[in-house]
Parts: C-alpha cells; structure tokens; sequence
C-alpha cells in the first residue's frame, strides 16, 4: 500500500511541477488536482476492468494491468483455475461412481426428496420398465405401479425389501425382481433392484430336492418295513417268503440306486475339471454302452413278444474315431444315461439309434435317438433338473430315480460339452452331445489306407 500512495504523490507531485511551470502557485495546484482525477480515474477504469473480467469467470480473457489490480487479477485468476480443476476433478470422480453404478448388475435409483427420480442406471430402467433418460423427474410411484410396491413406499418401513413381478415376466418364464428402499440425506432415497428369479427358482429346486429324496426313499422304506412286519408276525410257507424278500430285495435295490446317482452328482460337483491327460479310445467307450443298453433291453423285454431294435455303430467304424480325453467313468456313466433312458421310455419294439460322428470343424456329436412317447415342449427346459419327471408313474414303472439326466448335463459340461434334446410328442426324442475338438483326437491312417464306406458315411 505504501507504494501506492507513492505512486499517487508522484502524479501530484508531477502535475503540480507542471502548473507552477505554466501558471505559477495557482497552476501548481490546479496541475496537482487534475493529476489527482486523472490518477483516480485511471485506477477505477483498471478495477471496472477486473470487476467486468471476474463477472464473466473466462480465464483465458485475463486482463492485463499492473499495480494493485494487476495482482487482484492475478491472484482471482490462479483461484478460479484451482477452482475449475477442484470442479473438473469432482466431476470426474462423479462420472467415474455413476459408471461404476452403471456397470453394476444390479439396479440403482436415486430418489430425492418428493420420490421422483434424480438419476438411475439401465439396469434398473429395465428392470422396473421406464427409459432411463426421459423419465429423470418423475415420481417413482407413478412409473412403478405394482400395488406391492405402493404399499411397501407408504409404510415407510423400508428395513426389508419387497419382490415384485418384472416387466418382462411371462407364465412360462417368470422374472421376480427385489427392490429395496434405504433412506439418506434429507429426505431423499437410494433404490436397488436385483433379479432373484435364479435364487427364488434355486430355491424352489432346493425345497423339491428335498422332498423328493424324502419321498424316493421313504418309499420303499415304508414297504420294507411293511414286509418285515408280516416276515415277523404271519408264518409263511416258502413260496410267499421268498415272493416277499424277492420284492424287499427290489425295493432295497431301488433305495440303493437312489443312493448311488446321488453319491455320483455330488462327486461331479465336487470334483476338480477333468484335465486331458488321460484318453480313451471311442470304440472301447462305446462298446460298454451297448453291452449296458443291451442288457437293459433285454430285461425288460423278456417277457415282451417283441424286442427293442438297438442301433450301433459298427466296431470298424469307431477303430477311425480316435480316443477322447476325460475321466473314462464320468463319460461313461454320461453316454450310458443317455441310452438307458431311450430303452426305458421307448416301448417294445421301438428303436434305439446310437451315432458318433465328426463335424468340420473338429467336434464330435454323440447321438441317442428313440422311437418312444417324445418330450411336450414345456417339460424340456426342466429335464435335467434333479427328480423332475414328465410321467412320475411312467418313471416309477421303468425304475428310474429320475436323476439320470441331470448326471448326464453335469458330467458333460465338465468335459466343456454340450448337451441339446430335441423332441415331438408321440414320435420321439433325440439327446445329442456335442464334445469340443481340443478333447479329440484321431488316428493318423497310414497311406494309402482309406476309411470303409460306412465309416466315411458317419462322418458325413
């Protein structure tokens, strides 16, 4: 400041020296007030300068101008660009949460204070059914009008959350979505929706497991019981005990299979990923199949006028196939499955189409085709589930447990197959698995050495 006022005493000072040289003492003093004004009025036109600058907040139109205001600009300017930077950094870290929110696979509304909607992710849009751009600002209520969630908003007792139907839910494939209400700030609200459709049908799968393994085995435990009664308490002659333990050892035999698929699917889930270490050769692996699906057919044709018509590979064939690599009792066990359950629900006289074949691009396709009652559309996306049967009574005439398929899909997704069934009612079914190329492998034939006909035909 102090320089300042020097500066102000130096234009007096310099207009005074030039009205005493011009007029004497009168001119002295005139020079020194209008040195004074024009001081003045310079120095105010330099702070309207800085005062017009830092209205308009643009940086890079910084005036020029020294003294007191030069560094007022100067230091106002270093402050609104800490300022923006301070602002840029805040958006950036803003942008970067709602991304993260974005990205979230679950559903994010804010809701400010009278319920309508600040901003959401597209998750949520989905979810609940509005567009996630144009509805910013309108009220929740009047966008999500299941009465569930009305009710669950007015009673602003939002320590639980609430499930509600999804938009996209059908009869056939219904979508339950979980929305849960948590207060913060003044008033305002974070929503967050989450499908639990998987969960909700997980659990519907854990409760019927349950009941099945209950029912599976406490039926035959309630005949087993029964006939030790009667064992027990009637004197039999030998021909109606030995009908009795003939039927124990049946109902003994059914718990025990029960039993054993269970100890099977619990293995596969429980197990590490089969490596490609060991090889089996495709021929061998199929002859155990047919020797199992054989004797199946055979029992319970025998006392059938007509037999199953089962269908092979011929074993020069499957000599070109090469090996397959895995764990050779979990590929068994899968394939096998696969042609027990055509012997079983295909009736006397039906056939029974085994095929192995290659494909162009290097995989295989195992194929299991019957002639029997076929598959309604409805019950094939749920097959594979544990106990799931199309015709319990059906089932329980064939002596399944009704685990079969779904040790089928379990060991073949562990050996990176697939597994896809095809089917029409009243005219038959076909369950093909498609291994990958990198678990094949075939034989290099020697030259001149060509496949047979009917090998060349099956890898068509």
């Amino acid at each position: 400041m102090l320089w300042r006022f020097g500066y102000f005493l130096a234009w007096q000072l310099v207009g005074g020296a030039l009205g005493w040289w011009l007029e004497g003492p009168w001119g002295a003093a005139v020079g020194a007030a209008v040195a004074a004004w024009l001081w003045f009025g310079g120095d105010l036109w330099r702070g309207v300068r800085v005062l017009r600058w830092l209205r308009s907040g643009d940086l890079s139109a910084t005036p020029s101008s020294f003294g007191m205001w030069g560094e007022a600009a100067e230091r106002a300017r270093r402050l609104l660009r800490q300022r923006q930077a301070l602002v840029k950094d805040s958006e950036e870290r803003l942008q970067e949460i709602l991304a993260a929110l974005q990205a979230t696979p679950n559903g994010v509304v804010l809701l400010d204070a009278e319920g309508r909607i600040e901003w959401c992710n597209q998750i949520a849009a989905v979810q609940l059914g509005f567009d996630a751009q144009r509805d910013v600002m309108q009220s929740i209520g009047n966008l999500v009008r299941d009465p569930d969630f009305g009710a669950y908003y007015a009673a602003q007792d939002f320590t639980h959350d609430v499930v509600l139907q999804g938009r996209d839910s059908t009869p056939s494939r219904p979508v339950r979505i979980s929305v849960h209400l948590h207060p913060y700030g003044e008033g305002r609200k974070l929503l967050l929706t989450r499908d639990v459709t998987a969960l909700e049908q997980a659990d519907a799968m854990r409760r019927d497991f349950v009941a099945n393994v209950s029912h599976e085995i406490r039926t035959p435990l309630t005949v087993l019981t029964g006939f030790v009664e009667t064992l027990q308490t009637l004197p039999l002659d030998a021909e109606e005990r030995a009908r009795y333990l003939t039927m124990m050892a049946q109902q003994a035999a059914r718990m025990q299979s029960v039993v054993h698929d269970l100890l099977t699917l619990s293995r596969l889930e429980g197990s590490p990923l089969p490596g490609m270490s060991e090889w089996t050769p495709v021929q061998v692996l199929m002859q155990r199949c047919e020797d199992e699906g054989r004797a199946l057919s055979a029992v319970l044709t025998q006392n059938h006028h007509r037999h199953h018509v089962l269908q092979f590979p011929a074993a020069q064939d499957l000599r070109a196939e090469g090996e397959i690599a895995g764990v050779p009792s979990e590929l068994q066990s899968a394939l096998s499955n696969l042609i027990s359950n055509a012997v079983r629900y295909t009736p006397a006289g039906g056939t029974i189409t085994v095929q192995w074949r290659h494909t162009d691009d290097g995989s295989a396709i195992f194929t299991v085709s019957d002639t029997g009652p076929g598959i309604a559309p409805e019950h094939i996306p749920r097959i594979t589930e544990r106990f799931y049967r199309v015709d319990r009574s059906r089932s329980r005439e064939t002596g399944g447990t009704g685990l079969g398929l779904a040790i089928v899909k379990h060991a073949v997704q562990r050996h990176g197959a697939t597994l896809e069934i095809t089917s029409v009612l009243g005219k038959g079914s076909v369950f093909s698995v498609t291994f990958p190329a990198n678990r094949l492998r075939r034989p290099a034939l020697p030259d001149g050495l060509q496949p047979t006909a009917s090998a060349q035909t099956a890898l068509q």
